[in-house]
């Protein structure tokens, strides 16, 4: 199943996305949660198979992360079947004829978003179940009633395959059109698939240099597309005085088990340590680091980058290596915590801000606030920023959140950013490199309005308009009328 997918075949799968895109856009929520329910159920039921091949390709344990991680896939799949129930997603909204409009007289406008069509997701390497074939992007668009053509990643192909087969059969048997969905394999034919005008968005998660290559091509194309591409990022964390004196080494300890989960292989991973000058904190962080064993990572291709970025970080002047443990062998990697000053940071302009995709994190000292506010002015923005303080740091910390807004999309008191719950409210997103599209969030149930877009029905009859917008309001759905909900 690694080789890649014929032309022919390639062409069919293309093909048969478009064919069902009119379908699939004319079910009603009902009948797509039930698509959904049903591929949850069948994922969950097929759990011990999936579990040990993505244990077997890419190295993660078993439990509980990839338990864990089939369980999330498995929860936002019916999740998103009560967005659906829900309704209020389509955005149905209805202004009727008012002559009296102060703008002039307004003619009956009827706006509703609807399914923008077969969508084009890049499955991720880091996250074998919740990125990935059966992952938040797919789920999100069949949500919104899109075909989904699935490019899966070299990494985990068997699973990817497999899990394509359970997930493709569930739907269809729960009704869904037969070009539904369809797993893909090569990354040339990922590149095909996003310049084939049958694709009318796509979604990525992975490294900067390959996203941004295809968000190239997605927006060169004749017709452009979006294309929502989940990059890089570095996530600081800021740690004020009073939170060390309060809880240091709970904090320290706390840390080190973050930037390692998984073997620093997360997007959220904390890079950045920003502590006060003397903060005594260097033994507890050198013990906490110390005690962590090696672990593998994904794949030669991801260990090797790790250690070349490993040694260029380093190697920066002004870098020291505070503590590491583990040693190297084959993929396996130990932690490394390095340290450096203010002025090293603000004096290299690349490596010591660049995310390090592994087992390594970078403290960073400031003096005060005004150096701290700095620091922060010259990152790259990121998914997440972190502040660890107390209550009384409120007035001190005000004027540091406008530099924390403005790199990140989700902002964390007193927690870690390793954690993503999936939700009503979930954020994850944030301006580029962190993403390419920055008003958008690729967890949560915000991320089906990626996949939508809006049309206005200007003086229709009734029995021509979509369900959602017709008078009688036959799917029962929240609506605004003439500006009120």
């Amino acid at each position: 199943m690694s080789q890649a997918t014929d032309p022919a075949t390639l062409e069919q799968i293309l093909a048969a996305a478009a064919d069902a895109a009119g379908t699939a856009a004319a079910a009603t929520p009902v009948q797509r949660a039930a698509w959904l329910n049903a591929a949850a159920d069948a994922l969950d039921a097929a759990a011990d198979e999936l579990v040990a091949l993505a244990n077997q390709e890419t190295h993660l344990p078993v439990a509980p992360r990839l338990q864990g991680e089939l369980k999330r896939t498995t929860f936002q799949l019916r999740l998103f079947g009560e967005v659906l129930a829900d309704g209020s997603f389509l955005g149905a909204t209805v202004d009727h004829a008012d002559a009296a409009w102060p703008m002039g007289p307004r003619p009956d406008i009827r706006r509703l978003l609807t399914p923008i069509g077969p969508v084009l997701v890049f499955a991720a390497s880091n996250f074998p179940f919740a990125f990935s074939v059966a992952g938040g992007d797919t789920a999100s668009a069949l949500a919104a009633g899109c075909p989904v053509v699935l490019k899966a990643h070299s990494g985990h192909p068997e699973l990817s395959a497999r899990t394509g087969e359970i997930l493709r059969e569930a739907l269809i048997k729960a009704g869904a059109p037969e070009g539904i969905f369809a797993v893909v394999y090569g990354q040339q034919n990922g590149v095909t698939a996003l310049k084939d005008p049958r694709i009318q968005a796509a979604s990525f998660t992975g490294s900067v240099p390959g996203g941004r290559a295809l968000f190239d091509i997605a927006t060169s194309r004749p017709s452009p597309i979006p294309f929502y591409g989940e990059l890089g990022s570095v996530n600081p964390v800021v740690v004020t005085q009073s939170a060390i004196d309060a809880r240091g080494e709970a904090i320290a300890k706390a840390y080190a088990g973050s930037f390692t989960l998984g073997a620093g292989q997360f997007c959220t991973k904390p890079g950045l340590l920003f502590l006060p000058e003397g903060h005594g904190l260097e033994d507890t962080l050198r013990e906490a680091v110390s005690t962590i064993p090696a672990q593998p990572m994904l794949n030669e291709r991801i260990a090797a980058g790790f250690a070349d970025g490993l040694a260029k970080l380093s190697d920066v002047d002004g870098v020291e290596v505070l503590s590491e443990s583990g040693g190297a062998e084959g993929i396996s990697h130990g932690a490394t915590l390095l340290a450096t000053t203010a002025k090293a940071f603000l004096s290299d302009a690349d490596t010591v801000r660049e995310e390090c995709f592994g087992p390594a994190s970078l403290i960073v000292t400031y003096t005060d606030q005004a150096e701290l506010v700095s620091l922060l002015g010259v990152m790259e923005p990121g998914l997440t920023a972190t502040i660890q303080g107390e209550e009384s740091d409120v007035d001190w910390i005000r004027p540091v959140l406008p530099s924390l807004t403005r790199v990140a999309g989700r902002l964390l008191w007193n927690d870690w950013p390793t954690g993503v719950t999936v939700s009503w409210a979930q954020e994850h997103g944030g301006p580029y490199p962190a993403t390419t599209a920055p008003t958008s969030t690729s967890v949560g149930t915000a991320a089906i309005e990626r996949f939508l877009r809006p049309i206005a029905w200007q003086g229709f009859p009734d029995a021509l308009l979509p369900e959602p917008l017709q008078e009688n309001n036959p799917w029962d759905l929240p609506r605004r009328t003439d500006g009120k909900r």
